[in-house]
């Protein structure tokens, strides 16, 4: 099964990334559904009467209100049980590509970047990043070629196989037969997709009715189900569209195989992907890899739903994206460290403190150390007018290019750390734990029953 065209991946452009103390903005990506707009409330008229104090509100009937079911007229309002989700582990992973990129871009320069804001950056677009999905017991997993679809049910997968690998296996022709005779004064219609099925007592209406059933709804709703959901159009404008679109006679022609063979409906091109095609295609197994994309448009709906949530905890704390991107960062010759706060951070040079006993050092890298001290997190602007706060003219140009260069070498040593937001500050210092007494081993301790304390006693009693 070819896998369908790939867009370019979507590259993390790093100059345009937020400050590390500023959390990016989390956009509901799976909220593609538009609810009913919210009414503003209605303003009740001063001179609209108003009930006695104490009287209970009267409702005013509706007289098209629908009387409730007779189990919950009997008190019977026991919940419809909630199917549980999937047995399945989902796992969050940079697109190979984009995170090529973003090591790409961190190596090139002398920056150090918020591991947590570059993991919140890949989750942002679905082309940024690709699930994987594993079972957690003995179940199996399902998908459709190398690259398609992954469901928990295999059913899922054959009934929607067809629609989405039949440009691979098949040639569709279209031509146009003698327009349709006879006097047809109506039409069926699908309410959900809109599609025309044409007139109930005309040969073709069951045939097309139970395969668009099948393709697109039969996953969602039993077939009495959507039986109601077909309306009759009496519309003489909608008639004669459909007996134009009955003119189209598609016809599907083997691609692989001699001598090609031919249908005329898609019915039975179905039937002979399902026999000659489809078993080669699925495969099973406990973990699968899916695009970011096409898992927020899976067709097993309970296995889409269970992406979604994990994408909305992923999203708000990204533990897992931000272990799999440490990784990748340090296989890749990046230093990883921690900083204030105890915030993970990325960079192409190795933090380290500066030791001050060091001999030859100028004055401008000690001023520059000393105002990081007492101000960290300045910028550069404003770590050149706290040094050169006292010169003017061409004292002041000759300590600006004196900084520039001393602070470069600083930065490029790693004894300065620049963020991505333009601030800078000192590596961490670590402090040793105190070492513990050294207590002589096999002390005989004597014990007095006269006068004073015990030996142990007096180191403290351990």
């Amino acid at each position: 099964m070819a896998s369908p065209p790939t867009p370019p991946p979507d590259l993390l452009d790093l100059k345009l990334l937020p400050a590390w103390v500023k959390e990016p903005p989390q956009p509901n990506a799976y909220a593609d559904f538009a609810g009913e707009e919210e009414r503003p409330p209605r303003r009740q008229d001063r001179h609209e009467r108003r009930p006695p104090r104490g009287a209970k509100p009267r409702r005013p009937k509706d007289r098209h209100e629908r009387k409730p079911p007779r189990d919950q007229r009997r008190g019977d309002h026991r919940p419809a049980p909630i199917a549980p989700p999937p047995p399945v582990a989902v796992r969050f992973l940079a697109y190979p590509p984009a995170l090529e990129n973003v090591i790409a871009q961190i190596k090139s320069g002398a920056v150090a970047y918020s591991v947590f804001a570059l993991a919140r950056l890949f989750l942002e677009k679905p082309e940024r990043y690709v699930v994987q999905l594993t079972t957690t017991d003995d179940s199996v997993l399902h998908q459709i070629g190398e690259t398609g679809a992954v469901a928990v049910d295999k059913s899922i997968l054959e009934n929607n196989a067809f629609a989405d690998a039949k440009d691979d296996f098949y040639k569709i022709d279209i031509t146009q037969t003698e327009p349709i005779k006879g006097n047809f004064t109506n039409v069926a219609r699908d309410r959900l997709s809109g599609t025309l099925l044409g007139p109930t007592n005309h040969h073709g209406y069951q045939p097309r009715l139970r395969n668009l059933y099948e393709q697109r709804f039969s996953r969602r709703m039993s077939f009495p189900e959507y039986q109601r959901q077909i309306e009759i159009v009496s519309d003489s404008e909608v008639v004669e569209r459909w007996k134009e679109e009955a003119r189209n006679v598609t016809t599907f022609t083997t691609k692989n195989g001699e001598p090609p063979v031919s249908f005329n409906n898609a019915a039975e091109a179905e039937r002979h992907f399902r026999q000659n095609y489809l078993p080669a295609l699925l495969r099973s197994g406990k973990e699968f890899i899916v695009g970011g994309v096409l898992s927020r448009r899976l067709p097993d709906r309970a296995l889409r739903s269970l992406i979604e949530d994990a994408w909305s905890r992923e999203t708000r704390s990204p533990s897992q994206m931000m272990q799999e991107l440490a990784t990748n960062f340090r296989e890749a010759s990046l230093q990883v460290f921690r900083h204030r706060r105890g915030m993970l951070f990325v960079s192409p040079i190795r933090a380290r403190p500066f030791k001050h006993e060091q001999t030859g050092v100028s004055p401008s890298v000690n001023s520059i150390l000393e105002t990081l001290t007492a101000t960290p997190r300045i910028n550069r602007k404003d770590l050149a007018e706290k040094v050169i706060a006292d010169l003017a003219g061409e004292e002041a140009e000759a300590k600006k290019r004196s900084l520039a260069s001393d602070l470069h070498w600083l930065v490029s040593e790693g004894y300065v750390i620049e963020f991505n937001d333009g601030s800078l500050d000192l590596p961490r210092v670590k402090v040793k734990p105190p070492d513990a007494p050294k207590v002589e081993a096999e002390k005989e301790v004597v014990v007095s029953t006269e006068s004073g304390p015990t030996e142990e006693a007096e180191l403290g009693g351990s």
